[in-house]
């Protein structure tokens, strides 16, 4: 009252029955944090599938808080008040809310569940080459890092859960090495486990990727609690045990010296970006070239020309280091990694001699 508060906000969720009684005891709107988490989700649903997943989350969250605000209405069937011989009492409103609320869940999840197969379809057709998510608390600078790392026109600002669509682009790393990244939903401290339900289908990209980048803001106070929201959600995705690489992003903001000397020990082959500025980029795209690559050999290579398909596939995975020709063959010093290697020559096939 002192105040004149017309919102009260809980950072805990409440049920609904502590809602109502809390409305009733204040006198104001009362709001819960899955509550205002799902308005921020809904005013920054832009693409369909986000603003399905949105509702969806909506209707799951609502569904137990429809009141008997109706009960004041005539019931859908009655003819009277029931008795022998009459059609009975008949449903009331919040009888037929509840049902096409039930109704309007089992659509949503539905065109979730199609819209989780077509992403299985586009990613089934790029198995062929590496895959990184970029993972992360909210507001970490992921879309800035994914804009920077690739050029593409990503939308970027400086809120809480800007992207909610996941993206993916092509980068180059160098050396005939090209991946896809795909940038995700931020994760939040205490996130209500229907939202994650709900944005499994985008999440998705981070289950399938062969490396989750981390992507911490070394900038805010509470980067450490961060790092251990964002590992129970993975824990809750169940990819806790994938490949991570630690990210640590707005060094250009970072004025406290002790917490990234903290970081550095606690972390030791992290990678430290701006990706406003830039700084640190090469870092980490060299990281994530070792990380694909591996161990590599240089072997020499005697291909025919003929083979121009096997060919092609050795200059887009390795990294020529020499190129001559001797009557209608290719002569080729290369480095490839051991999982090329054998998978593209097997049984030693044209294969002169291993150098290093």
């Amino acid at each position: 009252e002192e105040l004149d508060a017309k919102v009260v906000i809980f950072d805990d969720d409440l049920s609904p029955a502590q809602t109502r009684n809390l409305e009733t005891l204040v006198g104001v709107k009362i709001v819960d944090r899955s509550r205002l988490i799902l308005d921020i989700f809904a005013s920054r649903a832009q693409t369909r599938e986000a603003q399905t997943q949105v509702e969806l989350a909506q209707l799951i969250y609502m569904l137990p808080r429809l009141t008997r605000q109706w009960t004041h209405l005539s019931r859908q069937a009655g003819t009277g008040g029931g008795g022998v011989g009459t059609r009975g009492p008949g449903e009331t409103q919040l009888e037929v809310d509840r049902r096409a609320t039930r109704y309007r869940i089992e659509i949503l999840r539905k065109a979730l569940k199609r819209i989780a197969k077509q992403r299985a379809v586009a990613r089934k057709q790029r198995t062929n080459i590496f895959q990184a998510a970029l993972v992360g608390y909210t507001n970490a600078g992921k879309s800035t890092l994914m804009r920077a790392l690739s050029g593409a026109d990503v939308f970027i600002e400086d809120r809480l859960f800007a992207t909610l669509d996941s993206t993916t682009r092509k980068i180059s790393l160098g050396y005939n090495r090209d991946i896809l990244i795909s940038d995700t939903v931020g994760f939040i401290k205490k996130l209500p486990h229907h939202l994650v339900a709900s944005f499994r289908s985008t999440l998705e990209e981070a289950i399938e990727a062969n490396l989750l980048l981390h992507v911490v803001d070394a900038s805010h106070p509470a980067c450490i609690e961060h790092i251990t929201t964002v590992n129970e959600v993975l824990g809750e995705l169940g990819v806790a045990d994938n490949p991570v690489k630690m990210v640590f992003n707005k060094i250009d903001l970072l004025t406290d010296i002790n917490r990234r000397e903290f970081l550095e020990i606690e972390y030791p082959d992290s990678i430290w970006v701006s990706g406003q500025t830039g700084d640190g980029l090469e870092d980490l795209k060299w990281a994530v070239y070792n990380y694909l690559e591996g161990e590599r050999t240089t072997l020499n290579l005697q291909i025919p020309q003929s083979e121009g398909k096997l060919l092609s596939e050795l200059y887009r995975v390795g990294e020529v280091l020499h190129t001559s020709y001797e009557n209608n063959d290719v002569i080729l010093e290369i480095k490839l990694n051991q999982h090329n290697a054998q998978k593209l020559l097997p049984n030693n096939l044209y294969r002169l001699e291993t150098t290093s």
